[in-house]
């Protein structure tokens, strides 16, 4: 049995939860989200308290078990508080500016490089170095952040590009190797 899918998810006063044929729909204070349910497992909604127990013991209703858990919990936890990703941009003249929706980056390329915002996502930027990566979906925010990382990722020489906050970029000498070989 797995120890995180036999575990009850506890559903919030403010959130309301439908279970429906083969889908979960989770609707709270700050949006609503659904998620689709495979076939080897079984979600029950008993006083308050989400339960998911898997049809069979199979390898593929085992796999789903947790995954299924966890999957709800993540949209009960978002639908009330909801999720944030932070960005730090490092680097001489690597700045970012919001315009609008829209995040406006200049990182050492010729030209600026714009990113659209998402259904569902909102950016908070604090000064011109930090971003915030906003929205009930996990996932998604987990996407978007990797995608805006991936604009200019950190390189290991100088360090400059743009890390999530409190990211570790292990520097390399360069070419220091060179000059101690000459003698």
């Amino acid at each position: 049995m797995s120890r995180i899918g036999k575990l009850p998810v506890t559903v919030p006063e403010k959130v309301d939860v439908k279970v429906e044929d083969s889908r979960v729909v989770v609707k709270g204070p700050k949006g609503e989200l659904a998620q689709p349910i495979l076939d080897a497992v079984e979600v029950k909604l008993q006083d308050g308290v989400l339960l998911v127990e898997r049809k069979n013991d199979e390898r593929t209703a085992r796999a789903a078990h947790g995954l299924t858990r966890t999957l709800i919990t993540n949209m009960v936890e978002g639908v009330t508080k909801g999720f944030r990703k932070s960005l730090e941009i490092q680097g001489v003249g690597y700045r970012v500016a919001k315009a609008g929706e829209n995040l406006n980056f200049t990182l050492g390329y010729s030209h600026p490089v714009s990113y659209a915002a998402p259904k569902g996502i909102s950016f908070t930027v604090e000064g011109t170095t930090k971003i915030h990566v906003d929205g009930i979906d996990k996932q998604l925010v987990g996407q978007v952040a990797a995608e805006i990382r991936g604009l200019r990722p950190p390189e290991p020489y100088k360090g400059k590009g743009i890390r999530y906050e409190g990211e570790h970029v292990k520097k390399k000498l360069g070419k220091a190797g060179k000059g101690a070989a000459k003698k």
